[in-house]
């Protein structure tokens, strides 16, 4: 199916500034992004940052890039301004790709934006995996997310104890990447921040709370290691 691959990168990470431009053997991390988007069949990649380093980057390697408004606060305003800076249909299906995750597969990406497609009744398409023990489940920084036999999401927090009344619904980790369609990730970033989105600080649960329907199935392919922390960067070097 076609669609497009938008990344944001935002160069003034809280807790590893200038993460995406970090090497490793010898190119950027936002280039091996760039590479495994551009292997999922995407009829159009591009990044899109706020940061002219990032821009030099990423056209260094051959990749288109637009520079955008240092006001946005998320990936989702920043792809925004992009729909409207170049005035995609409204049906456009785009995939929203983390600028910080290298191992992300194509396979990955191409299921997402395939999910979306295949269910027009979604608003949203994304990924999760399984939680890898004990020390994912009680970790804050990885996201939870539970699914009815729909594959729609009926719930996302970062505690495991929220889902304690989900009987016979297995907790996964949720995946950050997202496919939607243009109109809706419009009309989306005009709406105003919801309460569980303040409280999980997880702007997936403004789409949850207007009643917006968000397909999730498992990756087809392990998601590998993104980069948050020295400490990620430092396993990401050791695995790659």
């Amino acid at each position: 199916m076609d669609f497009k691959v938008v990344i944001p990168a935002h160069y003034a990470s809280t807790r590893l500034p200038g993460k995406v431009l970090l090497k490793v053997r010898g190119k950027p991390i936002i280039e091996y992004v760039y590479r495994n988007a551009c292997a999922s069949g995407a009829g159009q990649v591009l990044v899109a940052t706020d940061d002219s380093r990032i821009v030099e980057a990423v056209q260094a390697f051959g990749a288109e890039a637009c520079l955008t408004s240092t006001e946005h606060t998320s990936g989702s305003d920043r792809i925004a301004e992009v729909i409207q800076h170049n005035a995609w249909a409204e049906e456009t299906v785009i995939v929203n790709l983390q600028a910080d995750e290298p191992m992300m597969s194509g396979d990955n990406i191409a299921q997402v934006a395939a999910n979306l497609g295949n269910h027009p009744g979604a608003d949203i398409a994304t990924l999760c995996a399984e939680l890898a023990g004990e020390h994912e489940a009680r970790n804050r920084d990885i996201v939870k997310v539970v699914y009815d036999q729909d594959n729609i999401a009926t719930g996302f927090s970062r505690d495991m104890e929220t889902f304690a009344k989900s009987s016979g619904h297995t907790v996964y980790r949720h995946l950050g990447i997202y496919a939607y369609r243009a109109g809706f990730l419009c009309r989306f970033t005009r709406w105003p921040r919801s309460r569980l989105e303040r409280k999980e600080s997880l702007e997936q649960m403004r789409a949850f709370e207007h009643g917006s329907p968000i397909h999730v199935q498992m990756c087809t392919s392990p998601p590998g290691i993104g980069v948050d922390t020295q400490e990620d960067y430092e396993a990401l070097l050791k695995a790659m």
